[in-house]
């Protein structure tokens, strides 16, 4: 266990510096001195910055794939579940660590090919919307709209108030019970 812990205190040292100092910033030795490692002891683990990158994009991928399966197994109402999960969890359960997020922006910027696993994972969600058991295009919207929120979160430019933020949190969730 204390490997995997490693690991994934290594993928928080690499979103924060992609966080607070921008893409270019991201280098083996920056990752391993925000670490608190040896550029061999994060080599070890991720042999290069590209590795680095994906093992970032799966673990969030993998981190909000499970939030949201156990999230709309805890739900009892079968109409809208996994559209209601999809919102609770990118509204209030995100990853705890916001700066994991910054894994995509580098993965897009290094090789877009990294992106594959939040794709493939953005792919399960929509095919779960789509068949939730409530109008399609209704969930697709609520799903956008919850990006939306999100990605305006990310980059730190939306306008939006908290409270504004949970009404809209809350009328999206309302439009999954219809």
């Amino acid at each position: 266990m204390a490997v995997n812990t490693r690991k994934i205190d290594i993928l928080d040292a690499a979103s924060r510096i992609v966080a607070e100092k921008g893409i270019f910033h991201l280098t083996i030795e920056a990752v391993a001195e925000e670490a608190g490692i040896s550029k061999g002891g994060l080599l070890y683990h991720y042999r290069s910055k590209e590795v680095l990158v994906e093992k970032m994009v799966e673990h969030l991928a993998s981190n909000y794939r499970n939030k949201i399966a156990t999230h709309a197994e805890e739900d009892e109402i079968e109409a809208g579940k996994w559209t209601r999960a999809y919102v609770d969890v990118t509204f209030k359960k995100g990853y705890p660590n916001k700066d994991m997020h910054s894994g995509l922006l580098a993965a897009k910027a290094i090789n877009p090919e990294l992106m594959s696993p939040i794709r493939e994972v953005y792919s399960e969600w929509q095919r779960d919307i789509e068949t939730d058991g409530i109008d399609p295009i209704m969930a697709t919207i609520i799903r956008l709209a919850s990006d939306g929120i999100w990605l305006a979160d990310l980059f730190d430019i939306n306008p939006i108030s908290d409270e504004y933020k949970e009404l809209v949190y809350k009328k999206l969730k309302d439009w999954t019970k219809q």
